[in-house]
């Protein structure tokens, strides 16, 4: 037990060292009786503060530029922890903000740096803390925004990010720099074990042995050894891989610097050459507007297509739109763009093979991907990065850089593996079976759709049109953990179709569900059983999968009259990417779509629908704010002015009364 004395009073404490001055820095603030006459008082502390900070006094006019990350944990200067970040992703990105700072300061500007870190989906998967995942985001962004705005003599911001929810609300910042430039950082991935699993597959170790498919033995060995170098995202192309991705195809990146394997020499270089990127810009007027526009969104969601990325983005990227005053692509945008666009990535978890995030990035990573893009004529290479050059001379670079030649002959004799085997040509991706991602079904259960990713549905299910059918029973849960029950006790049978309600944002903040998937997998007839949701599904998650079922149950959804027995048919057209989720049986009487959605009409919602019992008033605000915005389809923002105006007209309404 601590004693009472030791928090009281430490024994080996000098009382009388304390001091009440201090000489103060020596110098002069470089200062005009201009300035003294027409700057704003804050303008003058702050180079008081700077001074007392450390600052050389000369060099206290130099231009202002803001470095902010997602930086989490305490590290000593050997790296040994001296408290843990949350998560890998946010653990090592200071390293990239001393770094940037350095150049920053070498090129004589003045750098200053803040952070806002982020939590981790993995570490919240089955808890009560993913009910705070999504809202993060926005709180995040807003926090981010206000630290910029915070310093309002900035020129210009660095971001530096890595992860699921972080990585998407530093973007959501940047994009309202409007004239001002702003550049990002990917954080970068992990290093794969030398032997052992990746996180993706290591975070199942409780299902299997569950399954009694592994030991505990074995379950503690790859549990510590999966994430193989302590910073960096998961290896797989989740939503941190993803987003990283997703910046870099905005042109707010650097080419290939996202997947960046963390820690590594080339990792570092890249926070170095973004610093200089952005003083760059700025010598050239080049605002974040002048880079984010609607050509550069739709850029983003080709490349998207073509990797097969987290269906989390369909979220993220209108996000991003919004927050740069663009307009925010619709279900039936991201569908044409997946129905034009040809899958190129062969990465965990979509396979065939799945290679991991680094063995993407030495195989080309981004740029490698829109070179194909680009001669298929999916791409307008008109747009400007954040090189000040179009997209079009980004890639004629790299087309001929000794980068490009050197990394993919480093993947070739490290790991024996062909870069065009990770990164294909459309013509061998066709050969492989890669077809498009993402489907938008919809029907009586889900009335303004759904998204599922088709690759994820095993190949076997699938017929010589390419379309995936499902017929079964529904098993209803309003709580993931019953789910998860059923899942382990063997409730959940061959052919049954796992309903998980009560997941949206009204329900449980949209909460992710991996742990649902993950534990399904692992089942010997997991392929045969389907599951829908009005939550959401991690990037990694495989299987016959419907999420983000529209609206969801606790606002009405028809999907919140399902029971127990009913019999829902699927059709996932993985060729058209057209699909259907219906309601066509009760009570060992079949019909058609349309009689089953007067009968879900004609239903009253169950009884037992319910929000999470832990659901914070926080997310319960968040979800209020999002529904007025626009709802999922709108990428779960704040609308400002479409919240007034909800306000506004609730106010007339009870005027009239």
């Amino acid at each position: 037990m601590i004693s009472l004395s030791s928090i009281l009073a430490s024994e080996s404490l000098d009382l009388r060292e304390v001091r009440t001055h201090a000489p103060g820095p020596e110098g002069h603030l470089p200062i005009t009786a201009e300035m003294l006459l027409a700057e704003p008082s804050g303008n003058l502390f702050g180079l008081t503060q700077n001074a007392g900070m450390g600052w050389e006094p000369a060099r206290l006019l130099d231009p202002e530029f803001l470095i902010l990350s997602t930086h989490g944990g305490m590290r000593s200067a050997d790296g040994t922890p001296i408290a843990l970040g949350f998560h890998t992703g946010h653990w090592e990105v200071g390293l990239l903000v001393a770094e940037a700072a350095r150049e920053l300061r070498n090129h004589r500007c003045t750098p200053f740096a803040g952070a806002c870190t982020d939590p981790c989906d993995g570490r919240t998967q089955g808890t009560d803390g993913m009910l705070d995942s999504l809202p993060y985001r926005n709180d995040a962004a807003m926090v981010l925004r206000r630290l910029m705005r915070s310093l309002p003599t900035r020129k210009g911001v660095l971001g530096v990010a890595t992860c699921d929810k972080g990585l998407p609300a530093m973007l959501m910042a940047l994009a309202s720099s409007g004239p001002l430039p702003s550049i990002l950082v990917p954080g970068g991935v992990t290093l794969l074990p030398d032997s052992g699993e990746d996180a993706g597959r290591v975070q199942t170790i409780g299902a299997r042995y569950a399954q009694q498919q592994i030991t505990l033995a074995y379950a503690a060995e790859v549990g510590c050894r999966a994430c193989a170098s302590p910073g960096g995202g998961c290896q797989f192309l989740g939503t941190a891989a993803t987003s990283q991705v997703v910046a870099e195809a905005l042109g707010l990146s650097l080419p290939h610097t996202a997947l960046a394997p963390s820690g590594e020499r080339v990792w570092l270089d890249a926070a170095t050459r973004s610093a200089r990127a952005l003083l760059r810009l700025h010598q050239l007027r080049l605002g974040t507007a002048h880079i984010l526009t609607d050509a550069a969104i739709r850029n983003a969601m080709v490349v998207h297509a073509a990797f097969g990325g987290s269906t989390n983005l369909l979220l993220h990227v209108p996000a991003i739109a919004h927050a740069a005053g663009l307009r925010r692509p619709a279900a039936e945008d991201w569908a044409a763009v997946n129905r034009q666009t040809p899958r190129l990535v062969d990465a965990l978890p979509n396979g065939p093979h799945g290679f991991a995030t680094v063995q993407v990035f030495l195989a080309g990573g981004v740029p490698e991907v829109m070179l194909h893009l680009r001669r298929a004529g999916l791409l307008d290479t008109s747009v400007l990065t954040v090189t000040g050059q179009s997209l079009g001379d980004s890639l004629d670079w790299w087309e001929q850089s000794p980068r490009r030649r050197e990394l993919k002959q480093t993947l070739r004799d490290r790991d024996g593996i062909d870069p065009d085997e990770v990164i294909m040509p459309p013509g061998l991706a066709r050969q492989r079976g890669l077809t498009p991602t993402i489907c938008f079904p919809a029907g009586n259960l889900a009335p303004e759709g759904c998204v599922i990713k088709s690759t994820a549905i095993d190949p076997s299910l699938i017929d010589e049109q390419e379309v995936y059918r499902h017929r079964g029973p529904a098993k209803v849960f309003v709580t993931e953990a019953a789910a998860i029950g059923a899942i382990k006790d063997g409730s959940i049978g061959h052919g049954d179709v796992l309903v998980l309600i009560c997941g949206g944002p009204a329900g449980a903040g949209m909460q992710e569900i991996y742990q649902v998937t993950s534990a399904l997998k692992q089942l010997p007839h997991c392929k045969h059983v389907a599951v829908l949701t009005d939550a959401r599904f991690s990037g990694v998650s495989t299987g016959a999968c419907l999420g983000h079922i529209s609206p969801e149950a606790l606002c009405g959804g028809p999907i919140g009259r399902v029971v127990d027995g009913d019999v829902i048919e699927i059709t996932v057209d993985r060729r058209a990417l057209v699909g259907t989720v219906d309601l066509v049986g009760e009570a060992g009487e079949s019909f058609d779509a349309e009689t089953g959605r007067r009968r879900l009409a004609a239903r009253q919602p169950r009884p037992d629908l319910a929000a999470h019992p832990a659901l914070p008033a926080d997310t319960r605000l968040w979800a209020a704010l999002v529904q007025a915005s626009g709802g999922v389809w709108g990428g779960c923002v704040y609308d400002t002015e479409m919240i007034l105006a909800r306000l506004e007209a609730t106010k007339e309404g009870k005027a009239n009364t």
